[in-house]
């Protein structure tokens, strides 16, 4: 397999594999407290059953393959995977939704392609695709957040969420517990105005979707002491979101019933900022140089843009990332910067 030559001089990071990890996991959890409080534990136990899950699986992966087991577990790429898909995934979904995305993430988008460090494609966003594809109705079936729900409905323990991902206790059959997403109420409204589709349907908040908008913040906080711990450079993230809003500012008209929000709805409603600071930022996966980084994030953003507005999914950072890196190897053959010491027209 041919290795991508970067010019040199190269710039040598201390921190291990497993410790780039760990604070990518760390950054996550004002955003996970942010969702637990909005929608409940059904993201705790999405992201225990797929930690176990993939753990499982990359064991299982590695003994095939003989490889030291212990060694590649402990640099915390699999459990890094597993929350990071586990986040995108609806509060209590099922233990074989969490299983099905995990194989599809780490047998064949991550062990296939040789582990860690080779694959081509970014290990969550192949899964939740898949998932998508596969389970739409799953996939879409939300839970209401908890502000939204009545006074007679009762919020499911952690005991009990663990039990309905587990299939043995049923979501509350109560109208109104799940309920359409804000990016799916824009996507399908053809006949209201905005402001009147927000003051229809309740899961609409301030700027963005009731509990999407402050879960948004939470991974924007994550994000950006990722960003100050140095772990990713700003170019693809801030490239992304500028394309987001660009085209939203530019497509807005005011509120028709043709149109898909103000550019803070597209912003802080779905997975715009956690995709663009826990996804665009795969070092894997994206471009390598820092003008391909800008590029291959106004890219995604252009995408998410593009298929929220005329696609048929309301949230599209999925594919657009999976797309992008399809053009992350022809980005970086033309924005290699010239070798140290010669001019662009020596290279």
């Amino acid at each position: 397999m041919a290795l991508m030559r970067i010019t040199s001089p190269h710039a040598h990071n201390k921190q291990s594999t497993s410790d780039v990890m760990r604070l990518v996991l760390l950054a996550t959890l004002p955003g996970v407290l942010a969702l637990t409080l909005a929608f409940g534990w059904g993201t705790i136990i999405n992201i225990l059953l797929a930690s176990l899950f993939g753990l499982g699986l990359e064991a299982l992966a590695l003994a095939a393959r003989k490889r030291p087991i212990a060694f590649y577990l402990n640099d915390y790429s699999v459990l890094v995977t597993a929350v990071l898909l586990a986040i995108a995934l609806p509060p209590y979904s099922p233990w074989w939704i969490l299983l099905t995305g995990m194989f599809f993430s780490i047998i064949v988008a991550k062990q296939l392609y040789g582990g860690l460090g080779y694959n081509p494609f970014n290990p969550a966003m192949v899964g939740y695709v898949v998932l998508l594809i596969s389970f739409p109705m799953q996939m879409t079936t939300w839970v209401a957040p908890i502000e939204l729900l009545p006074a007679s409905v009762s919020i499911p323990s952690l005991w009990d969420s663990l039990l309905i991902a587990l299939g043995l206790l049923q979501l509350p059959a109560v109208d109104g517990f799940t309920m359409a997403t804000p990016l799916d109420l824009v996507r399908q409204n053809n006949a209201l105005m905005i402001d009147d589709l927000q003051q229809q349907y309740t899961q609409f908040g301030r700027w963005g979707g009731t509990g999407w908008e402050w879960a948004s913040i939470a991974f924007l906080i994550g994000g950006l002491f990722l960003m100050y711990r140095k772990i990713f450079t700003w170019h693809a993230p801030i490239s992304m979101l500028i394309a987001l809003a660009f085209l939203s500012a530019v497509f807005y008209d005011g509120g028709s019933s043709a149109s898909i929000g103000t550019p803070a709805f597209q912003l802080l409603t779905g997975a715009a900022i956690f995709g663009a600071f826990f996804i665009v930022t795969d070092p894997v996966s994206s471009a390598v140089s820092n003008k391909g980084r800008i590029i291959y994030g106004a890219g995604i953003g252009i995408l998410i843009f593009t298929i929220r507005k005329w696609g048929n999914y309301p949230d599209s950072v999925a594919f657009a990332v999976l797309l992008m890196n399809f053009a992350a190897p022809l980005i970086d053959h033309y924005t290699q910067p010239a070798t140290y010491g010669h001019s662009k027209k020596s290279k």
